[in-house]
């Protein structure tokens, strides 16, 4: 009998007004959207991988003692520029060569400041000349940046070998974490925080000259940096020891074939750089460091740049592989890129504009074999692969994890690369997948060479005669080209596929 009050009680419960409210507050899905895949990436995350290509500036103390990692014990008065340094001029070489931006270096290991800082007296404020005084690179960087319509940031080294502080509480209260928040002043859209993973050793350390060792995963205050730098600058990525953006393993302009964005934080992103983890708790993009001159990260004397047919490889080879490319170019001793450094990057851009000029999937027919059903306001069809649009994407229903985009033309057209991109704010999802063209429509042959076809990620790019080295040779002609997703994590969601 009181089983039976309860059950009727619960019943009439159920039946009142406001049960029937809530279950009307119950969220739908009108437009259809596909469930995310975690870990998805955050805002700044988002934005920070829309950069793609940008420079790194490393100019400093070391550019006039010819080494790479200074001692921390230098004379002040060796920063002496024999011009007005010009980061105006930087930025306006690496913009010819397609980058949207960069990083400039303002404090090394060393720890000379290339800002009058309140930190320390190892700094420009006591240069050797009247050019070395005035020198403020954060300051006239970000100008630069802004006027060009660019992105910008910062390398600021978490190691000091000058500083007598380092290795106590003092040193990251008063003199690192102080320095990252003058430097954030200089700008509250920067995109990048660059910290460099060398974490101590054998220093100057302000006459102590000794080795000093520490545990970078605490020693650094790391959470409390990313909040304080955030609020500041929200759209600020902290990269390495910030642990918002991974070494992608090398210094060579390589990252994996296969290259997921998800990864754990710790050791492993470095020992894992090039390929990420497909099941890693975290949504932590690899980018790749790698230097466009034949010496050290620093100008060195008699140093010459690479070929612009060497860095179209690494760009296919990092941007086209899910990574990020920041590219070194080094000022000289006058404070700007030497002529040589500029010629390459004017045949760097000239590269990047012409062979990826027209998009042939804008002229084709495009098949699906799936398509997602539509919702109230947003469809999911083929028309969003080439729309230019970064939030529309194809997709295909819940569960169908395989499906074939074909792309057709009435006359042959001459291909050599294909890129595709993920839908990333719903997560990486793409395992596995196959490029195929035709010529008369009826006999298909497989593309990419022995390339590993598996992960897209944020983009991809194939070379269809499947070299990255010698990827521009004679194109194939083709009145069709097919790419069959051959496995997905989930229903695959792709916002763009363009032919070259």
């Amino acid at each position: 009998m009181k089983q039976t009050i309860l059950l009727t009680a619960a019943c009439a419960l159920l039946a009142l007004p406001g049960r029937a409210q809530l279950q009307d507050a119950v969220p739908a899905n009108p437009d259809n959207e596909p469930v995310p895949v975690h870990p998805v990436p955050s805002h700044r995350q988002q934005v920070w991988q829309e950069t793609e290509f940008y420079a790194f500036f490393h100019y400093g103390m070391n550019t006039y003692t010819g080494v790479e990692w200074g001692y921390g014990n230098e004379a002040e008065s060796t920063f002496a520029p024999t011009g007005a340094p010009d980061p105006e001029q930087w930025l306006t070489a690496v913009q010819a060569a397609g980058m949207k931006g960069g990083i400039a270096v303002v404090k090394h290991h060393d720890g000379f400041c290339l800002w009058p800082t309140e930190t320390t007296t190892h700094s420009v404020k006591n240069a050797g000349n009247d050019y070395g005084k005035q020198t403020n690179i954060p300051r006239d960087f970000a100008a630069a940046a802004k006027k060009l319509g660019m992105k910008y940031g910062f390398y600021v080294s978490p190691w000091d070998r000058n500083s007598e502080h380092y290795g106590t509480d003092k040193y990251v209260s008063e003199v690192f974490l102080r320095q990252c928040a003058e430097l954030a002043q200089y700008g509250t859209d920067q995109f990048e925080m660059w910290f460099d993973g060398a974490n101590g050793g054998d220093g100057y350390y302000g006459g102590r000259n000794t080795t000093v060792s520490v545990d970078r995963e605490t020693y650094y205050d790391i959470p409390n940096l990313r909040d304080s730098i955030h609020k500041v600058c929200p759209d600020c990525v902290m990269w390495g020891v910030g642990g918002e953006a991974r070494w992608i393993g090398n210094e060579d302009g390589e990252a994996g074939e296969t290259n997921w964005c998800t990864e754990n934080r710790g050791s492993a992103p470095e020992k894992n750089g090039m390929y990420g983890s497909e099941n890693g708790w975290f949504w932590l993009p690899g980018e790749s460091d790698a230097k466009m001159t034949n010496q050290g990260w620093f100008w060195h004397d008699g140093e010459s740049p690479l070929t612009a047919a060497r860095l179209f490889q690494m760009y296919l080879e990092t941007v086209g592989r899910n990574a990020t490319l920041i590219l070194n170019c080094p000022p000289d001793k006058s404070g700007k890129l030497p002529n040589a450094t500029v010629g390459v990057l004017n045949q760097l851009g000239t590269l990047l504009r012409n062979r990826f000029a027209t998009d042939y999937a804008k002229q084709a027919t495009i098949e699906a074999s799936a398509t997602r059903a539509a919702g109230a306001s947003r469809n999911y069809g083929t028309s969003n692969l080439t729309d230019d649009d970064k939030d529309t994407y194809w997709a295909t229903d819940d569960g169908v994890k395989e499906a074939t985009l074909t792309f057709t033309w009435d006359e042959a057209k001459p291909l050599r690369y294909v890129e595709l991109m993920e839908f990333v704010p719903k997560g990486q999802r793409i395992r596995g997948f196959r490029i195929e063209t035709t010529a008369d429509g009826s006999t298909w042959t497989k593309r990419g060479g022995s390339i590993q076809t598996t992960t897209v990620g944020y983009k991809r790019i194939i070379p269809l005669n499947g070299s990255t080295a010698n990827s521009y040779g004679a194109a194939i002609n083709a009145k069709g080209l097919r790419i069959t997703i051959t496995d997905s994590k989930a229903c695959p969601l792709l916002r763009k596929i363009a032919i070259y």
